[in-house]
């Protein structure tokens, strides 16, 4: 088997990103950075400190204070801010209204994009986000980049939401996928791009077993030596 292996799964908001990757991660035996997650813990922790967006001086100090962690438990993946497990918090409103502003602060995304690098450097890896593939590791030695249609998207959304007990309408998720997919598509820093060697997975009408299979049907060459 290959030596550092980096996967790389780039795509829009509600794609099923990070459940693919857990899943791999659990399959392989890989290591899943949860990129995504990293940027809500920011944005968390900028909410909580009432960090304002355009003082740099402001972000720069408060980037210094904060540490995050993953930690796998109970077949789950959890996020610390600081040793505070905020796995939940992070998936609330008051932060997915606020995250792409937030994740495309030069700073933020520096300090991000050099701690996902130092985490790939000597172990099997599976990283999920918006820029892995064309900025954080562009030598990966696979990449896939999800999508679906919006109204899919939206309506998964929704129903995570609700779960959870979320006072959400689909109107709602909706509007605010669309602001975040122009936001991270338009973006001067790192902007949602396919990269031109990725490998599309359009999951619009796909359940998570046929998605799985379409990834292993590429990784599996690469275990075995085949490729």
């Amino acid at each position: 088997m290959r030596k550092n292996i980096v996967i790389a799964i780039d795509g829009y908001s509600s794609c099923g990103k990070s459940t693919i990757a857990k899943a791999l991660a659990e399959i392989l035996h890989f290591i899943y950075i949860d990129t995504g997650a990293m940027y809500r813990v920011v944005t968390l922790y900028f909410l909580r400190n009432h960090i304002a967006l355009h003082d740099s001086q402001s972000i720069e100090k408060a980037l210094n204070n904060i540490h995050i962690n993953f930690e796998y438990k109970n077949n789950q993946t959890l996020v610390y801010l600081n040793d505070e497990d905020v796995s939940d918090e992070i998936r609330q409103m008051p932060v997915s209204e606020r995250v792409s502003q937030v994740s495309a602060i030069k700073a933020v995304r520096t300090e991000m994009v050099r701690q996902q690098q130092r985490m790939g450097q000597s172990k099997n890896i599976i990283m999920d986000g918006r820029d892995i593939g064309t900025v954080v590791f562009p030598d990966a030695t696979l990449k896939f980049f999800m999508t679906a249609d919006p109204n899919i998207r939206a309506e998964r959304r929704y129903k995570e939401l609700i779960k959870k007990g979320e006072n959400v309408s689909l109107e709602e998720i909706y509007s605010n996928l669309a602001q975040r997919d122009y936001q991270d598509t338009n973006r001067e820093e790192s902007p949602l791009n396919k990269a031109a060697d990725a490998i599309v997975l359009d999951n619009s009408n796909m359940d998570q077993e046929k998605q799985l299979q379409f990834v292993l049907s590429y990784i599996k060459p690469l275990l075995t030596g085949s490729s």
